[in-house]
């Protein structure tokens, strides 16, 4: 199955790539991701640490207040001034002399790194040892920011960001660390260890990098900013009425959910509660193991609701639609469709 990051890889690829592919040992990826993204929309080309202490530096502190645990080592000098900054105990510029000192050891060497490897762009280059003491942002980047996907990819970031951090707050079994949807609110949630739900991020945060910021069915460009006009909806692929035949709670799945434009999803020719046709469901198959090539939690989570391996996730996959077609009859497609992203 063709990684989703190599098919017709354009800047907004190989960014994704990064931040949802990229190890995650710490946040400090996502804290300089959104900080880059802000710099980059500025036209601020050269870049000092000191410049990116304050916008990353603010990132990292406001996630703590949000999940205590921002990395998996045991003590952080950095974290420990970010939290006691928090509480009061130390000015603004203490903590970006801090930053400064302490928070980009290790992220600006491995931002570019994916499956151990460095990407074929870059984003930003290396000016540590230079007059400017910092980085330079690329044409890559400024490229990027006047793209139609750039108000989207902070969004996806910070998505990224609650998930990964959540998986370490909560310290639970992966087997366990399953996200659920909540249809009223449009949020992804899980159960703490006290089987209290938290938030972890909106459903359309989360779900938009892993469709490079096209509807699911017609590859058009969606949009998953609340008050946008083209506003994605997010689609039950299998439709919600099949709930009482069968597929029960797990319809409410990750695995079972997509981003869709409004004409798809509810134009005059929309699916409606229709069942996708059948080259759908292989596109759904791919979009899956999009996110279990992902690291947990949505892998974890796609494969306690499908299946260990892919084998068992195709079949799982062609169980619930041959039970569907059998009630639904008939299938749906959309009248047109884009060049494929995906």
């Amino acid at each position: 199955m063709t990684n989703f990051t190599e098919v017709q890889p354009s800047l907004d690829n190989y960014w994704r790539s990064i931040i949802l592919f990229g190890r995650n040992v710490a946040s400090y990826k996502f804290a300089l991701g959104k900080s880059l993204l802000d710099f980059a929309k500025q036209g601020t080309e050269v870049v000092t640490l000191h410049q990116l202490a304050e916008p990353f530096s603010r990132n990292i502190c406001e996630h703590l207040k949000f999940a205590d645990k921002q990395g998996t080592a045991s003590t952080s000098r950095f974290l420990k001034t970010c939290r006691r900054f928090n509480s009061g105990e130390v000015k603004k510029e203490e903590l970006l002399d801090a930053t400064t000192k302490l928070g980009f050891n290790n992220v600006i060497d491995a931002f570019h790194i994916v499956n151990q490897g460095e990407i074929g762009v870059r984003f930003f280059t290396d000016e540590r040892k230079g007059e400017e003491k910092g980085i330079r942002i690329t044409e890559n980047l400024f490229e990027m920011a006047d793209n139609i996907q750039y108000p989207n990819l902070s969004t996806e970031v910070e998505a990224r960001w609650r998930l990964v951090e959540t998986a370490w707050e909560l310290k639970l079994p992966k087997s366990v660390l399953t996200v659920g949807y909540d249809e009223d609110s449009e949020l992804l949630v899980v159960n703490d260890r006290q089987l209290q739900r938290k938030t972890i991020t909106g459903c359309r945060d989360a779900l938009n990098g892993y469709q490079k910021g096209k509807c699911f069915y017609c590859f058009h460009n969606i949009e998953i900013a609340s008050n946008s006009a083209q506003l994605a909806d997010v689609d039950h692929f299998f439709p919600h009425i099949l709930r009482p035949y069968g597929l029960g709670d797990l319809i409410n799945g990750v695995w079972n959910l997509v981003l869709a434009c409004k004409d798809c999803n509810r134009g005059p020719n929309g699916k409606f509660a229709k069942l996708p046709d059948l080259k759908f469901l292989e596109r759904l198959h791919k979009r899956n193991n999009f996110f279990i090539a992902s690291h947990h939690p949505l892998r974890e989570t796609l494969i306690h609701q499908t299946g260990k391996n892919e084998l068992a996730r195709q079949q799982f996959l062609q169980r619930s639609y041959q039970a569907s077609k059998e009630l639904l009859i008939g299938s749906w497609a959309p009248e047109h469709e884009h060049e494929p992203a995906f």
